[in-house]
C-alpha cells in the first residue's frame, strides 16, 4: 500500500487501459511519476493491443466509471484530472457529470480518431463530447484529425494552428491546445488559446526515427501533472511540451520491441 506525503499532488486520469503499456492509463502513471504527482486512476475500457495494433476492447459500465471517479474524488482530492479514451456516449455523460459536480480542472483529450485514421467514437459520441464535455474543460488537447472533426474542415496545423486553436476556443468558450504533429513538414507547432484572444506558439522540430504512440496521452498527462502542481495553464503547457520533447530525444528502447518488424 503506497505511503502518500501529505504535500505531494494528486491527479486523476480517466481514460483506456492500453496492455502495451505505450499510451492511456499506464502512461498516464508514469508521466504523472516523472512529473511529480501521485498518479489516481478511473478505468473507461480494457484494450487487447501492442505496437502492432489493436485485437479488442472492452467496455466498462458507465455507473462503475462514475464510481470510480467519486471514490478517488472523496479519498484523494486530485487537484487536476484528464480524460482520454472515453469509448462511448454513455461513458461520455457520465465522465461530464462528475466533472460538472466535482468541478476539478479538467484537461480533455478528445480522443476520437486513432493514428491509423480509424475512428474511436460514433457520431452520437462525438456530439455528447461537444455539448457536454469540451464546455467544461480547462484546456482542451486535440491533434489535427481531432480538430478537423470539431471544425468541421480540414485542420492544417503549422503556421494556421494559433488561427485554428482560436477558433476553437471561441467556439467552445475553453482555452484549446491544438497540437502540430500530424502536420506536413519537420517544422511542428503546437497552438494554445484562449477564448480572449491570447495565443501561445510552441515549436518543435520532427524527430526521425522513433515511434510516437501514446506522445498525445503523455503531453495531456503532463500538462495534468502541472496544473496539479499549481501552474498556470500558460506554465502547464510550457512545462509539458519541453517534458514530451525531451522524452522523445532521449527515449529508450524496449527490449521486446528491437525484433519486431514495421
Amino acid at each position: 500500500m503506497p505511503s502518500i506525503q501529505t504535500d505531494l499532488p494528486v491527479a486523476l486520469s480517466i481514460a483506456g487501459s492500453d496492455s502495451g503499456a505505450g499510451a492511456g492509463i499506464q502512461a498516464d502513471l508514469l508521466t504523472f511519476a516523472a512529473n511529480g504527482v501521485y498518479g489516481t486512476t478511473a478505468i473507461t475500457c480494457l484494450t487487447a493491443q501492442n505496437p502492432l495494433g489493436v485485437s479488442g476492447v472492452q467496455a466498462t459500465a458507465p455507473a462503475f466509471v462514475l464510481e470510480q471517479c467519486r471514490q478517488v474524488a472523496v479519498h484523494y482530492r486530485p487537484k487536476a484530472l484528464k480524460t482520454g479514451m472515453l469509448l462511448n456516449v454513455e461513458i461520455v455523460e457520465a465522465v461530464a457529470a462528475f466533472i460538472a459536480e466535482a468541478k476539478i480542472p479538467a484537461v480533455v483529450d478528445p480522443v476520437m480518431v486513432a493514428s491509423s485514421g480509424a475512428t474511436l467514437l460514433s457520431a452520437e459520441a462525438v456530439s455528447a463530447v461537444r455539448r457536454q464535455l469540451l464546455p467544461l474543460a480547462a484546456v482542451v488537447t486535440p491533434n489535427l484529425d481531432e480538430a478537423t472533426i470539431l471544425l468541421g474542415r480540414k485542420a492544417l496545423g503549422g503556421k494556421h494552428g494559433p488561427a485554428e486553436a482560436l477558433e476553437l476556443a471561441r467556439l467552445f468558450g475553453v482555452p484549446f491546445l491544438v497540437k502540430g504533429g500530424h502536420a506536413e513538414g519537420d517544422a511542428l507547432v503546437d497552438a494554445l488559446a484562449w477564448p480572449d484572444g491570447r495565443t501561445l506558439t510552441l515549436t518543435a522540430q520532427r524527430i526521425p526515427g522513433i515511434d510516437t504512440h501514446g506522445s498525445g496521452c503523455t503531453l495531456s498527462a503532463a500538462i495534468t501533472a502541472h496544473l496539479a502542481r499549481g501552474e498556470t495553464l500558460a506554465q502547464a503547457v510550457q512545462s509539458a511540451h519541453a517534458y514530451l520533447q525531451n522524452g522523445m530525444k532521449n527515449c529508450m528502447q524496449v527490449v521486446g520491441l528491437k525484433h519486431i518488424k514495421h
